[in-house]
């Protein structure tokens, strides 16, 4: 085992991380020595991401140094003027003391590495919301930006987020090819270890003021009501940061659509690593998590609550009205319609929409699909992750399309594209003046929810997750999906109905294309099984890239004029239910069910 390597290669430079591995090893357990040690870390839908503590397979100051040393090697190679283009730094508000792990020293030994091979770094004096990395990628011209953060993960975690010089997040081949330069850069270079250097570097430049006033003016451009704005006075917002880095920014935010300011939670206005107000750091999770904002909002006579995560890459929006908290499809319908309207009133001249684009991922809702083919706009689907969707809007950009909104169903959204990447500051002023208009016709944003199904159709979806801590059993599941009824039979019935179609982005196989390949990329590194029902019902089930989950979304997509919704959701409610029981077998495979 690696034992005596990780020690020497973290010896005396961490004496936390050295004891966590000594104390394993007297206390004779080897399963998670081997865990620890017998492993990578690999990029997922959002970068290196795993528990803090001492392994390779774990994020600490030696992997991220190896990480840097590695990123350094292939940037140099790919880019001549690495040494004139400079790298982007940021960090969020994590820190674990058992292990002498913080986001920001994490980001300093990030930079320290840079810095001492001669290349310009742009480090974040203070925490940032993850977007502000790749916005500053693409406004300074740096070859490269990194992320230190979990986002929503629980306190444990932490992770190293990758950004090419699109802005937009790696993906495949270079972040292959840069865990292969890690694996062949794992001894530290004797400045790595120097985190005072960005202090004394002459390479090294604070991009804070610049970037927030790049951001804030550039934000103005999705503005489109500042007057109704200034003039919706009785209309109050609450606002969480959920411990994190959002609370200052996005006060800044409303205050360039002409806003007041938000209400702070002020339980949770600071950042705090442990997240000690609530059972996890995510705002997905709904109305348990919400419960202070809600409080809050019920005394302070607020009728919308807007909450960003830790990272303040996410966004979760509840209306008070027996409290409505919109699920990530239902916040993009919404989203997606105010986008649309918006564009059209501000370019009243073109009747078509030929370089005009949405993007969603493919586990999402259909329901900008479905406006699309009505309203005459372009709609394209993505694989999982917003990585995806940031290298897809570069691409259209390129071909002189616009894309006007983006989003995943895991309240990650895009207004407009300014960042290639999903943005909560910006959602939650977008969403703020879409709730100020509305209120000036006399409508809630639930009001208009239904409106914008009542015309294109009712899309009503469900989407959670089990929790599977045996990488193995995973593995077992899926590889029993794919045989189902025999070697490479999928199954053919969930729920009692005929599967009509079945897509499968690890292998790359699609019964419905003619030559029975998928027009996805094929993800080897990932499980994800979609089955399309005989009665219309769309059902994937996925393994997160961030945590040890397998998600479940399914949707059933009406038809304008369909009028007997609760009939539809009680069969969708049923066909999940066998879904989950039939493919994933909770009980014989010891899956925990989401308990928010």
């Amino acid at each position: 085992m690696l034992i005596n390597p990780f020690l020497c290669l973290i010896s005396p430079q961490n004496p936390q991380t050295r004891a966590q591995i000594e104390s394993l090893v007297k206390a004779g357990h080897v399963e998670e020595l081997r865990r620890r040690l017998c492993s990578r870390m690999s990029f997922g839908t959002a970068g290196l991401r795993a528990a803090m503590g001492a392994g390779f397979a774990r994020i600490n100051d030696l992997t991220i140094i190896q990480s840097t040393q590695g990123m350094y090697k292939y940037l140099a190679k790919f880019f001549p003027d690495l040494g004139s283009r400079g790298l982007v730094v940021g960090y969020d508000t994590r820190a674990q003391e058992t292990c002498g792990c913080s986001s920001e020293r994490l980001a300093r030994l990030t930079a320290a590495v840079m810095l001492c091979k001669d290349v310009p770094v742009y480090l974040f004096s203070t925490y940032v919301p993850t977007p502000f990395v790749p916005y500053a990628v693409k406004k300074l011209g740096a070859a490269a930006g990194i992320m230190v953060t979990a986002s929503h993960n629980p306190k444990e975690d932490n992770g190293y987020k990758v950004y090419w010089n699109n802005g937009a997040q790696i993906s495949s081949p270079h972040d292959k090819e840069i865990l292969r330069c890690i694996e062949e850069s794992v001894e530290p270079w004797p400045d790595s270890w120097n985190e005072k250097l960005p202090d004394s570097s002459a390479l090294r430049s604070d991009p804070l003021q610049e970037i927030c006033h790049l951001y804030m003016e550039e934000l103005s451009s999705l503005c489109f009501h500042r007057y109704t704005n200034r003039a919706s006075t009785s209309l109050k917002f609450v606002h969480s940061s959920f411990h994190g880095v959002g609370h200052r920014y996005v006060q800044q935010a409303f205050k360039v659509f002409g806003f007041p300011q938000p209400i702070p939670v002020p339980e949770q206005k600071d950042p705090d690593p442990n997240f000690s107000t609530v059972s996890c750091p995510n705002p997905e999770e709904g109305e348990s998590v919400l419960e202070l904002s809600l409080q809050l909002a019920e005394k302070e006579g607020a009728r919308v609550v807007v909450a960003t995560d830790p990272d303040a890459d996410r966004l979760a929006v509840a209306e008070q009205c027996k409290w409505k908290v919109f699920t990530g499809n239902e916040l993009a319908a919404l989203l997606g319609w105010w986008m649309l309207y918006n564009w059209k009133e501000t370019h009243p001249e073109v009747t078509e929409f030929k370089k005009v684009y949405m993007l969603a991922t493919t586990v999402s809702s259909k329901i900008l699909q479905t406006i699309a083919r009505t309203e005459g706009f372009h709609f394209e689907e993505t694989l999982p992750g917003f990585k995806w969707i940031g290298n897809k809007i570069c691409d259209l950009t390129k071909m002189g399309h616009e894309v006007i909104f983006s989003f995943e169903e895991s309240i990650g959204f895009l207004c407009g594209s300014m960042v290639p990447d999903k943005d909560g500051v910006s959602a939650a002023v977008v969403v703020a003046e879409m709730a100020a208009y509305l209120e000036n016709k006399n409508l809630t944003l639930n009001q208009q929810l239904k409106n914008i199904y009542e015309t294109y159709g009712y899309h009503i979806s469900k989407t959670s997750y089990v929790i599977c801590n045996d990488p193995p059993t995973v593995k077992r599941i899926f590889s029993r999906l794919r045989n189902f009824g025999g070697e490479n039979l999928y199954p053919i019935l969930c729920g009692g109905y005929n599967i009509v179609q079945v897509r499968d982005a690890t292998t790359g196989y699609d019964n419905n294309q003619p030559d029975q390949k998928s027009v996805l990329p094929v993800t080897k590194s990932s499980q994800m099984v979609t089955f399309t029902l005989q009665n219309g019902i769309v059902a994937t089930l996925r393994t997160s890239g961030t945590e040890p989950k397998i998600k479940y979304y399914t949707e059933f997509c009406a038809p304008p004029g369909e009028s007997d919704i609760s009939s539809l959701e009680e069969e969708l409610k049923r066909v999940t239910a066998a879904l989950v029981e039939e493919f994933l077998e909770p009980d014989k495979n010891n899956l925990i069910p989401r308990s928010v």
